[in-house]
């Protein structure tokens, strides 16, 4: 084990202290000042911050040339209040890290500590903290900033905890692991009429009935099958709380999900037909936009190799067990630089699931995950 007892302990308070602060994507400011101070007393070669929003990024460079690998994590909480009795429960109404993310940024802290003592001989280790996955907005926010193009890696890698799978089980495997998915928010606009008289207005209630089951019977395919489509109808609005008024406006949030990208874009293309069609039966205006767009998560094999070398050399079970996952993760994006790899790291059978309101990370995981990913590091840099 390269951390010390007092690394551990100090890992375990920064994680709580991120717990006790949750902060959602887009607006992780304090997160990240807590992350670069952090990062600071490490004395990397160099700290990025403000990449694609707040994400901060820690180098720790070799003496000779090499490749670049990255390990990412994720700054942002979630929108959910925290039901808890822990001392380091949240402080801020509404909002909790209850997917994890602030265990995974104490993984990714305990790997530089391990590399402010012994440093890469060659090439580089790029730490990244993300901002904003939960919207899928982040990691392709990093990518496009120009700052990025300094530290653009040639391997990438990163880790989600799992509830489900035996406490520090790793699931892991080669090809598609998370899905594709989108939001598609519809609006349907008629004309509202005194409730008296509905026959003078234009209401979209008939196409709002008709759409719901529709577009979930766009769904085909059994998962994890390469046709497998799904449309989860999450949210819908029909006129004014009030009862003298026929509606004259409609929306309806659904949420699209493929096994991978080339399938998501079929499955928009007969979305966007059955609702264009639809609007058009009922003489209704149709807007609509997507929302939360997530590329599917394809692990590459050049990775995943590392990864299961890492992970025999430290003696730590893994399968491709519940692999791959409908969930979706804004992590796939970063193939476009290179080949990448996710694992999952089991948070024990019983355990909450994740965004659950009772969810709380196990820091029994940070040294594991610290420790997969440093034997990476010095299986392919050479630690020195």
């Amino acid at each position: 084990m390269f951390l010390t007892e007092k690394d551990l302990v100090d890992l375990v308070a920064f994680r709580h202290d991120l717990h006790r602060h949750p902060e959602v994507s887009g607006e992780e400011r304090e997160t990240a000042a807590r992350v670069e101070a952090h990062l600071a007393a490490l004395k990397p070669d160099r700290i990025f911050t403000g990449l694609g929003g707040y994400g901060v990024a820690a180098v720790f460079a070799g003496a000779a040339p090499g490749p670049t690998l990255l390990f990412r994590c994720e700054l942002d909480a979630l929108p959910i209040p925290e039901i808890s009795d822990a001392a380091h429960r949240s402080e801020i109404s509404g909002k909790g890290h209850l997917c994890g993310h602030d265990g995974h940024m104490a993984i990714i802290a305990a790997l530089g500590r391990g590399l402010a003592r012994r440093r890469p001989a060659r090439g580089r280790v790029v730490l990244m903290f993300q901002p904003a996955e939960e919207t899928g907005a982040g990691a392709a926010a990093v990518i496009a900033d120009p700052a990025f193009a300094g530290i653009r890696p040639d391997l990438s890698f990163s880790l989600h905890n799992l509830p489900g799978l035996p406490l520090g089980h790793v699931a892991l495997a080669s090809g598609p692991v998370n899905c594709a998915s989108r939001g598609l928010r519809i609006l349907l606009d008629g004309k509202t009429a005194h409730a008296s008289m509905p026959e003078t207005g234009l209401s979209p209630m008939r196409a709002v009935s008709r759409l719901m089951p529709q577009l979930t019977d766009l769904g085909r395919g059994i998962f994890p099958s390469a046709d497998f489509a799904m449309v989860t109808l999450t949210h819908a609005v029909l006129g004014e709380p009030a009862f003298g008024i026929a509606p004259g406006r409609a929306e309806v949030w659904a949420t699209l999900r493929t096994l991978t990208d080339a399938g998501m874009a079929d499955l928009c293309a007969l979305a966007e037909a059955l609702i264009s069609q639809t609007a058009a039966q009922e003489r209704l205006v149709l807007s609509y936009h997507y929302e939360d767009i997530f590329h599917h998560c394809e692990n590459a094999p050049e990775a995943v190799a590392h990864l299961r070398q890492a992970l025999s050399d430290e003696g730590i079970g893994h399968d491709a067990t519940v692999l791959p996952m409908r969930a979706s993760e804004d992590f796939g994006r970063f193939a476009a630089c290179g080949p990448s790899a996710m694992l999952f790291l089991g948070s024990g059978e019983a355990h909450p699931a994740l965004h659950n309101p009772d969810y709380d990370f196990p820091d029994v995981l940070i040294e594991r995950g610290a420790r997969i990913f440093l034997r990476v590091i010095d299986n392919v840099l050479e630690l020195s």
